[in-house]
């Protein structure tokens, strides 16, 4: 069986948004994945296939540790960077990989990748990021429809089952929804309300005035959010999550794309301004609280 080395660093959307991908590749090649070494455990546990974690900010200021990844990465008869970037199809060359894939030039993210992939993929770029990812496998591999262990994920909280969960949070401000909007919606929903936050997000979430779910790791992030009866947040690795987890969710989309970068299966339930304002601004408490209460009665 040949060695496969897949390619996608972070952060913890595009991570869940891999994982189909590289789970429907599992019967064709021995697995792989250099990923960031926060969501190895996560890749491990719900793909089922070995992982190389890497810190790569810290590569410069630990040059060791480096280069025993690097040596982690020798031996593959092809890679596969789902990422797009520089540093993403670097590693892939780096490896000595024969037969290196990637997204052409029309899906890639940095156009300067192209330069350390042999095998370029043309993918439908209209379609969601999921679909892209798959279309990328079944051109690396024999491709065949496999089911990730996303149930073997969550670890128990205590407390925090049932609720309304809201995420304040997000990975760049322009796709945080204003906090006196996320007040609003908590005073309405009323005490079913549980803010969940993550590092650098605990004055967020306390701002909202809703109840505050515990410090969590990943897996008891899982746990809340699987437990959850709907998630309401924006383009961020949580909603992904709970998707994935299969929870209900609203998306709120103001600067991004549901239909390439929605919760996955529930693109009906996004509020979507990307194609008017792609301002999260425009985004009213009114039309949140009556998207959940449709959501809520489905």
């Amino acid at each position: 069986m040949n060695r496969l080395l897949v390619l996608r660093l972070s952060a913890l959307g595009d991570v869940i948004h891999t994982i189909p991908a590289v789970v429907s590749l599992k019967g064709a090649a021995d697995i792989t994945w250099v990923v960031e070494a926060p969501y190895g455990e996560l890749v491990e546990i719900v793909a089922g296939v070995k992982t190389i974690p890497v810190r790569m900010k810290k590569w410069t200021r630990e040059p060791k540790a480096a280069l025993q990844a690097l040596r982690g990465m020798r031996g593959f008869d092809a890679s596969i960077d789902f990422q797009g970037l520089i540093k993403s199809s670097m590693l892939g060359a780096l490896s000595g990989a024969k037969r290196r894939y990637g997204f052409d030039r029309q899906a890639i993210r940095e156009k300067p990748a192209l330069l350390f992939t042999n095998r370029k993929v043309e993918v439908d770029t209209t379609q969601h990021v999921i679909d892209q990812n798959l279309q990328l496998a079944r051109a690396a591999g024999s491709w065949q429809p496999e089911t990730a262990s996303w149930q073997q994920f969550p670890m128990a909280v205590e407390g925090c089952g049932g609720a309304i969960v809201l995420l304040p949070g997000a990975g760049k401000p322009d796709k945080v929804w204003p906090v006196d909007r996320f007040r609003a919606l908590a005073h309405h929903v009323g005490s079913r309300a549980l803010a969940v936050w993550g590092p650098g997000e605990i004055a967020l979430a306390q701002a909202i005035g809703a109840r505050m779910a515990p410090a969590t790791n990943l897996r008891q992030l899982a746990w809340v959010l699987q437990k959850a009866e709907v998630v309401i947040g924006a383009d961020t690795g949580p909603l992904h999550l709970a998707a994935a987890l299969g929870t209900k969710v609203i998306g709120l989309y103001g600067p991004t794309d549901p239909r390439r970068n929605g919760p996955y299966g529930q693109l009906g339930r996004c509020l979507d301004h990307f194609a008017v304002t792609k301002s999260m601004k425009s985004i009213s408490v009114e039309e949140v609280m009556k998207t959940l209460q449709r959501v809520v009665a489905e």
